[in-house]
């Protein structure tokens, strides 16, 4: 190591003084995003990559490695794995950095199946480029993400899909009551690499830093054994993915925002919310044009439209408006769908499993799906759903309750009168008709399932 670069990595380490302010608080780019000028200028990072390998940035890339957990990307280390392997190979993964000579592995395709059809396409770095790509996250975020805009909400720090649902309500509530719904066709493996690195050119200047990043970009794909080139598109999967879209799709954001659009977009997902059809039609027929002029993305024309906002959905929920222009927040058909679908699959009367089991399952799912489509503002329709989960669930108890005479044992213990347990028992209707029935209802009241750990959708009142 020659002495300048010691004398540089010292002063790296010194608090406040010569070293400067934290990423992110430099004077330069606070300034920036204080006065609106946008992005830092690229002489404040021309020693970015210094920043990038010091102790506490890497501490806090392996930290944030471990807890996202994932899989193997080509060479097949796991993420447990990785401490022991920084250890004995970290002062040359280091020396690469800083000399401007590292060099991403390709990753590992992975095919994730989507809802409605179809396959996401994801590309797992290996968990040290993994690391590395973290580490300059960490570095780069807090310096582009004040610039970027407002109307986006997708994969940015304190910003969330509910914030960016609530958004469009407020412009729909605002009397915009039609929707420009543009869908990118397959974004993430189109991205343009000149024009995206062009735009990260012009916010870091060190050029050890852009090489990595372009290393990123076009390490390739290993599918089936063989390492494919890849000359577009940025690999869902990493650390940087989501970070260097942003950046790209800034560049639509400036131009909604400079004509003065209400709009709210979430990664590739862009609403832009007009007061008429006519002027939805002009702006979908401009910015399309924009979107494969400009930044070389293609639009997918058949699944974009220009609809009142009741028929298209966002996120998940669509919206209603009431004669009195009053907006609610409801879950779109297409995820209740698919929740209708996974909860008959995790309660379905063969499934073999203990009603412990088989309720803790459905609770783990239900938790989830709650934490988030509980945002809706339909508390009616949670309603119906818990007692539709119930339903089903007292088809699966009257199943594994075999015979009669164990069924007439069960309902007598849970407290049912003789006359009601001989007319429910005795029942010659199948377990979906019986699970309405007044005896399996009284004896399998809320509070059972309750007692059970079985979480409810509709909020307490």
């Amino acid at each position: 190591m020659t002495a300048e670069r010691q004398k540089s990595q010292k002063r790296m380490a010194l608090p406040g003084g010569e070293r400067g302010e934290a990423p992110g608080n430099s004077r330069g780019g606070t300034e920036a995003v204080m006065t609106g000028r946008g992005p830092e200028s690229p002489e404040s990072t021309a020693r970015l990559m210094e920043e990038v390998c010091e102790r506490e940035n890497l501490k806090g890339a392996l930290k944030r490695v471990q807890a996202n957990k994932g899989s193997a990307g080509i060479d097949g280390m796991s993420v447990d794995e990785l401490p022991d392997y920084l250890k004995g190979h970290w002062p040359v993964i280091r020396e690469q950095l800083l000399s401007g000579t590292y060099r991403p592995r390709p990753v590992r395709r992975v095919e994730i199946p989507k809802p409605w059809g179809g396959v996401r396409k994801l590309g797992i770095p290996t968990v040290v480029d993994r690391f590395v790509q973290q580490a300059i996250l960490q570095v780069v975020q807090p310096r582009w993400d004040p610039t970027f805009s407002d109307s986006s909400f997708g994969f940015r720090p304190g910003r969330s899909t509910h914030q960016a649902v609530e958004r469009a309500q407020q412009h729909i509530a605002e009397g915009h009551g039609w929707v420009v719904d543009i869908d990118l066709e397959q974004f993430f493996d189109r991205v343009n690499h000149d024009l995206l690195m062009a735009r990260v050119a012009k916010r870091i200047e060190d050029k050890r830093v852009l090489k990595v990043l372009r290393g990123f970009l076009t390490a390739g794909v290993m599918d089936g054994g063989l390492v494919n080139p890849v000359d577009e598109g940025t690999p869902q999967g990493g650390p940087l993915s989501p970070i260097l879209s942003n950046l790209l799709l800034d560049d639509l954001d400036r131009e909604l925002e400079r004509r003065g659009h209400r709009f709210v977009r979430y990664a590739d997902d862009c609403n832009i919310y007009v007061a008429s059809e006519r002027a939805g039609e002009r702006v979908m027929a401009s910015i399309t044009g924009f979107l494969e002029r400009k930044l070389k993305l293609k639009v997918n024309r058949s699944k974009s439209a220009v609809a009142r906002v009741q028929e298209r959905q966002f996120l998940g929920f669509t919206f209603s408006v009431d004669r009195q222009g009053k907006v609610k927040r409801r879950i779109a058909t297409k995820a209740l769908r698919r929740f209708g679908d996974t909860v008959r699959k995790k309660t379905r009367r063969n499934r073999n499993v203990s009603l412990t089991a088989m309720v803790e399952d459905l609770g783990m799912y239900l938790r989830g799906w709650r934490g988030y489509f509980g945002f809706c503002q339909t508390p009616r329709l949670l309603h119906k759903l818990d007692a539709w989960i119930r339903r089903r669930l007292r088809c699966v108890i009257w199943k594994q309750w075999k015979t009669s005479a164990q069924r007439h044992r069960r309902l007598r213990a849970l407290g049912i009168g003789a006359t009601l347990t001989h007319m429910t028992a005795g029942s010659r209707r199948g377990p979906w008709a019986t699970s309405c029935s007044k005896g399996l209802q009284i004896a399998l009241r809320n509070a059972y399932f309750d007692s059970l750990g079985l979480p409810r959708l509709e909020p307490a009142r």
